[in-house]
């Protein structure tokens, strides 16, 4: 078992934290704790439940008990935005906020760290992965946005965007449509629909809540997909989602949902610690600890 960290505190203790309606689950406390000691950081990041109806509250008590920021997490990516004092061009493209970071002067500004985590956790899994061919995103939720905003940024031709309530993938694509040149086309996920437009793919990404602990499986066809696509899956419990599995008994290059989770934090934990924190094998060892107990 992996010793827990021991961290000292002072009167000028750094703290930040983790928004969210529930947050208990949230792995981020556990992750920050373990950069926390490595570096010797003075600093604290501690999970902060806020019901939906006392956000804005919230957020205006993070400057006024010097927070340095946190991090924001479901239900409030959106409905964070218009609290805030300013939102960077990445936020603005996602749709969403993910990372507060407070000021000297206390104005409050919101970013989203989790398209660049995305990025970076697929480049180091599959360093083969090619940007030069089209890719297939399942989902339009949120973590649809953060992969096809980063998808776009690392200079895809298109990103093909499937899903069942094909209505919600156009609305998505509407809204890229106005940051990027590359397109996000819209297509229903049936059968049919999927054999037809992955054969081009150079990744494909699980962004629903299939194949999570407690979900049924993701039905995906991999034969449709290039022998040398990259299959990634932005859940991270079970680890190896019944997609991946299948992917890896084909043969194909495998991304899983951790390595999302763990290098979006270094963003955070960069802007309000001062230190850009690595992600290593350790670190992952002692994460993923939490989530198989």
């Amino acid at each position: 078992m992996t010793e827990a960290p021991v961290l000292a505190h002072s009167g000028r203790t750094r703290v930040a934290g983790i928004l969210g309606w529930p947050v208990a689950f949230s792995q981020s406390p556990r992750l920050h704790a373990y950069w926390l000691a490595k570096h010797g950081v003075d600093g604290a990041y501690v999970p902060l439940p806020v019901e939906p109806g006392r956000l804005a509250d919230a957020v205006k008590g993070l400057a006024a008990l010097g927070f340095r920021g946190g991090n924001v997490t479901k239900p409030h990516k959106e409905a964070v935005m218009p609290l805030l004092d300013a939102i960077t061009p990445t936020a603005a493209a996602i749709g969403a906020v993910n990372t507060l970071i407070v000021g000297e002067d206390g104005r409050i500004t919101g970013t989203n760290s989790d398209a660049p985590g995305f990025l970076a956790n697929l480049r180091a899994s599959a360093p083969q992965w090619r940007c030069d061919r089209p890719a297939a995103v399942l989902g339009a939720g949120g973590g649809a946005r953060a992969v096809c905003a980063a998808l776009l940024e690392a200079g895809v031709p298109e990103v093909r965007l499937f899903n069942r309530t094909v209505e919600k993938a156009q609305a998505l694509a509407a809204h890229f449509r106005a940051h990027h040149a590359a397109p996000v086309r819209p297509l229903p996920f049936t059968a049919e629909a999927w054999r037809a437009e992955a054969a081009e793919a150079g990744a494909a990404v699980n962004t629903t809540s299939l194949g999570m602990t407690g979900q049924p499986p993701l039905d995906l066809d991999l034969g449709a997909l290039p022998d040398d696509a990259v299959v990634a899956d932005i859940v991270y419990s079970p680890l190896e989602t019944p997609v991946l599995a299948a992917a890896a008994a084909r043969g194909l290059a495998c991304v899983d949902g951790l390595g999302m989770l763990l290098h979006q934090g270094g963003i955070g934990f960069e802007a309000w610690f001062g230190v850009r924190p690595e992600v290593d094998d350790a670190l992952r060892a002692y994460v993923l600890e939490a989530i198989r107990a």
